[in-house]
């Protein structure tokens, strides 16, 4: 089988959020499964060039208004793999200081640039003479690809090709002003209610979602949950017409860079059989947060996004009660500055109890899922997730809220049995985080037995990317006797 999987971003070139850590895994354990994977995406200024094959001649990529614009093209592999890594290099579109546009602000010609990248892989393919059977396309920066297969491709080497597109995060749709169709060189008989037109305005996810053979997103819980006008952004009508052809397939994380046993990140090595090792990671993390080392507190991390998204807003409500409770709390996260601005106050004044840092750095990443004894994501929505899935591989309980992926990965304490992987709650209130955290930090007291057996339990779990590998090859053979009839 052959699948052309177009991204916007991929681990290790490009990252901006849980894409990228997709993009870069997924076409790996595709790949160990006998697939023939290529994948495609920009070459931005941040990418490491060297390396890179410069492949001859120029690509010809035609666009709206009847113009075509030319790049050139560079080829890589996947780190660990033969999956080569296709990147078009358009100076002007992708040579920027950010992917998609500064923060809260996307750069006002992003509906040409990932015109160019879907129109760009479509011909890519067919100058190389590579025929792909699917093409597996993610989230609004390449929607247009399975509406180009289904129109401007009807009839030549690439009609009989499904498609495949992911919804990673609803929330960005790649909404643009109604007048900008033009750009896509798409014809106006597309923008029609039943296709890109939404509200009055030109929404490519809507397209993606009517012309695509299959569906997908990264969890069941959240395919249920887009469906709702609660968390379908304007789109779940749309999708639960589409109901029977849409699928949630838990994501993955690389099982190799996040190894509790062979993480260079961390002051020693543990596993489940001996977890000896993270409480010397939990001292040298209190020790680097600048917090008592006091092995007997627990210790509570929270890596992400300061957003909405992530519920934060709602922590910091709770916080000041938490830090009343017998703990200490390690915030790792970029983001809004009114949040970046409150945490730190809070750091500033209880520096005994609270330590935030506000530049992400990777290795303090790892340090913090090693070395906490529970993670906090208290996310409004959350697609799939990773964070929860690094800390039940590193033994570190999660505590979230029971929505997307987060309901799918992460078993609530049962007091009765000794159960479970970690403590969920519903109600995203700064009562219930409080309230949730209280019994968690009751159980670490007073039941330190069952706190080590769901440390145990959740470490046994598998979370690599060889069954999603599965069910999606499972998907691509659905799509494709779809598209042929």
């Amino acid at each position: 089988m052959k699948v052309l999987f177009v991204t916007s971003e991929c681990v290790p070139f490009a990252k901006t959020g849980g894409l990228a850590d997709v993009s870069g895994a997924l076409p790996r354990a595709l790949a160990a499964r006998g697939i023939e994977v290529r994948i495609v995406m920009p070459l931005y200024a941040g990418c490491d060039w060297r390396g890179l094959e410069r492949l001859d001649g120029t690509l010809v990529v035609p666009m709206g208004w009847g113009g075509r614009a030319y790049c050139g093209v560079r080829m890589g592999t996947l780190p660990g793999s033969e999956v080569r890594v296709y990147f078009l290099e358009h100076h002007a579109f992708f040579d920027r200081p950010y992917l998609y546009g500064p923060p809260g602000e996307g750069y006002g010609d992003n509906l040409a640039r990932f015109t160019f990248l879907s129109r760009g892989a479509l011909a890519l393919t067919k100058a190389l003479g590579w025929m792909p059977e699917v093409i597996h396309a993610n989230d609004w920066q390449t929607a247009l690809v399975p509406i180009y297969v289904n129109t401007v491709e009807w009839g030549g080497p690439l009609a009989a090709a499904a498609t495949l597109f992911t919804i990673h995060n609803l929330a960005y749709q790649g909404v643009f002003g109604g007048a900008s169709l033009p750009v896509t060189g798409l014809g106006w008989e597309h923008y029609r209610a039943e296709e890109l037109e939404h509200f009055g305005a030109l929404n490519l996810m809507k397209g993606a979602c009517a012309h695509a053979t299959l569906l997908s997103t990264v969890s069941p819980t959240y395919a249920r949950e887009i469906q709702t006008p609660t968390f379908g952004y304007g789109l779940d009508g749309v999708l639960a017409g589409r109901s029977h052809d849409l699928l949630g397939i838990l994501n993955g994380i690389d099982v190799d860079e996040w190894d509790p046993q062979a993480d260079p990140y961390l002051a020693a090595p543990f596993s489940a059989a001996d977890l000896t090792g993270k409480a010397v990671c939990k001292a040298a993390l209190q020790q680097e947060a600048g917090l008592p080392v006091r092995p007997a507190v627990p210790l509570f991390g929270l890596v992400g996004r300061l957003t909405s998204q992530k519920g934060v807003d709602v922590l910091a409500h709770a916080l000041d009660r938490l830090l009343d409770l017998d703990l200490q709390f390690i915030l790792l996260g970029t983001g809004d500055r009114d949040a970046e601005h409150f945490f730190g106050t809070v750091a500033a004044r209880r520096p005994d109890r609270f330590c935030a840092w506000f530049q992400f750095d990777n290795g303090r990443a790892h340090r913090v899922e090693a070395g906490s004894d529970f993670f906090l994501m208290p996310s409004r929505y959350e697609p799939c997730g990773l964070n929860q899935l690094y800390s039940l591989r590193y033994g570190t309980l999660p505590i979230v809220r029971a929505t997307g992926g987060l309901a799918d990965t992460v078993v609530t304490f049962d007091e009765a049995t000794g159960g479970g992987t970690g403590f969920c709650f519903l109600d995203l209130s700064p009562n219930a985080i409080y309230d949730t955290v209280g019994w968690a930090v009751a159980t670490w007291y007073q039941r330190r037995g069952d706190i080590e057996q769901m440390r145990r339990r959740a470490m046994a779990q598998d979370f690599s990317w060889d069954h999603a590998a599965g069910e999606y090859e499972a998907l691509y053979q659905r799509a494709i006797a779809r598209r042929r009839g």
